[in-house]
């Protein structure tokens, strides 16, 4: 059985609305989080350090506005690779993590390796950012480039 089902199957009620409640609002106090799943406060923040711990729960970080800090240009590029074997593989994914404007990076089954999403400024950052990050990553054939022309829903599960 895959590590992530045997995962799932760990966690009972309380810590799947634990979780769910802190997908919504991460800056809950523990006690308000104890109150909405039913639980006291003690054994609340024990479940919750359970789930830090066992890696359900990775962290938590603010949800910034990106058009109030000019940060709306929203670009996906495919990337194929000139070679797809695990060591190329490899040295693609730790340096593209390395690129800040990269949002997201998904290895793809398709005619394409890999689906990046990019967060500029604008398209001319877009433009840089392609040419001289992106096009230079180990192993990079190929790229082809979609423009967002507005984002509907973003960030949710």
């Amino acid at each position: 059985m895959p590590e992530e089902e045997t995962s799932v199957r760990q966690l009972d009620g309380f810590d799947l609305k634990m979780i769910d409640i802190l997908m919504q609002d991460g800056r809950i106090p523990v006690t308000e989080l104890a109150a909405r799943v039913g639980l006291s406060k003690t054994p609340c923040q024990v479940r919750l350090k359970r789930l830090m711990d066992e890696g359900f729960i990775l962290g938590f970080r603010a949800v910034v506005n990106p058009a109030k800090l000019g940060m709306d240009h929203i670009a996906f590029a495919e990337v194929k690779l000139s070679d797809t074997r695990e060591h190329a593989l490899d040295e693609f994914n730790r340096a593209v993590r390395r690129i800040r404007e990269v949002e997201e990076c998904h290895m793809i089954a398709s005619s394409f390796d890999y689906l990046l999403k990019v967060r500029t400024t604008d398209i001319k950052k877009y433009r840089a950012v392609l040419g001289e990050k992106i096009s230079s990553l180990p192993h990079v054939a190929s790229t082809s480039t979609f423009v967002a022309m507005e984002a509907v829903k973003e960030g949710a599960i």
